[in-house]
């Protein structure tokens, strides 16, 4: 149904000459296309939400600060996802490939998120679908888009290593079971490490924010014959069409932000997180920049490091290493103020964004 809907709208954006549009104008008209909608209709969907009392399931041992969140409507990454889809179809160019895989992996997975959440409602609980299950429903159509990227790639593939130190660059040619170990591992950690961050207040959205803008450059770089040159980085034809889908995350991002900041208004779900986590990863792949894309999400993956230790301690001796996990409730049982935890990582966030910037110079 997807690939039919797809096809037909890119025969659409042919025969209306759509593109001779300059691409300046489009990565603009993006940005406010995503961030006008899910502004515009924020608002709307909340009083909806409110009216239905779909509303974020808190978790029983969590911080007793939570507890006032509990009608606090959720599944807002519907909003989010539905602006970043729209801006996509109008602005992009559509018969490029990688702006099918990517919107098709982030449908899949907001289906998944949907129906997580779906359960947490229904259910009356926090937990939702099993991890077992969710891992086996992601697994099936990463696997399915990484094998389908391989074989449509026409160049070798390649992993990119940067040592800012002494200044060396590494190109390592990459097997299809060394590819797609790698690429599956990208996907699905980061998008669950995403979704484990989710826990307070716009924690998550502007790291998010500040990743898409970093990819937009990288995403520049790449599909630059010159810049790619200069920068040592493996030219890739299509690459700076994905600046469309990047831009597009900015704007929605920035306008969810707007009613998703401290005191929230609506929290995104899993819906959003999941999808966000994979759509983010799948671009950092296309590019073949995965090595400065996990530098860049080391905010998520300190947060799902907190929890696999946490686990693993208290098998070990039933104690905790840390007071809760994820790591930002360990330091709002310390004491420390919601606010001042997420301006915090938000800060961590942007330092190894531009970090991951600074060393490919």
């Amino acid at each position: 149904m997807l690939l039919i809907i797809f096809k037909y709208l890119k025969y659409f954006s042919k025969n209306l000459n759509f593109f001779l549009i300059t691409f300046k104008i489009r990565l603009v008209m993006t940005l406010l296309t995503s961030f006008l909608i899910t502004f515009i209709l924020s608002p709307f969907y909340i009083n909806y939400l409110n009216k239905k009392k779909i509303s974020q399931i808190i978790r029983k041992e969590g911080p007793i600060t939570h507890y006032s969140k509990n009608n606090t409507p959720t599944m807002g990454g519907l909003i989010l996802l539905l602006s970043i889809f729209i801006s996509v179809i109008f602005w992009a160019n559509l018969s490029n490939k990688y702006i099918f895989y990517s919107l098709l992996l982030m449908i899949v997975y907001a289906i998944i998120g949907f129906i997580d959440d779906y359960y947490k409602i229904i259910l009356n609980n926090s937990i939702g679908l099993s991890p077992y299950k969710k891992l086996f429903l992601q697994s099936i159509p990463t696997i399915f888009i990484v094998i389908l990227l391989y074989i449509n790639n026409s160049e070798k593939l390649h992993i990119q290593f940067i040592l800012p130190i002494i200044n060396l660059h590494i190109k390592y040619n990459l097997s299809f079971i060394l590819y797609l170990i790698i690429s599956y591992f990208i996907i699905i950690g980061i998008s669950n490490a995403v979704n484990l961050t989710d826990g307070l207040d716009g924690l998550v959205i502007m790291p998010i924010i500040l990743i898409s803008l970093a990819l937009s450059i990288l995403c520049y770089f790449s599909g630059d014959i010159y810049f790619s040159k200069y920068f040592y980085f493996i030219y890739i034809k299509n690459a700076k069409e994905l600046i469309i889908i990047c831009l597009a995350i900015v704007g929605s991002g920035l306008g969810f932000l707007w009613y998703n900041t401290y005191p929230a208004k609506i929290f995104m779900g899993d819906v959003g997180s999941l999808s966000l986590g994979c759509i983010i990863s799948i671009i950092a792949i296309l590019i073949r920049q995965e090595f400065l894309f996990l530098i860049m999400c080391g905010v998520f993956i300190l947060e799902a490091l907190s929890v696999i230790i946490q686990i693993l301690k208290f098998k070990y001796n039933k104690k905790r290493f840390f007071l809760m996990a994820p790591l930002h409730h360990h330091y709002e049982l310390k004491g420390i103020p919601e606010p001042c935890i997420i301006i915090r990582f938000w800060i961590i966030s942007l330092i190894l964004v531009l970090f991951s910037l600074i060393i490919i110079v």
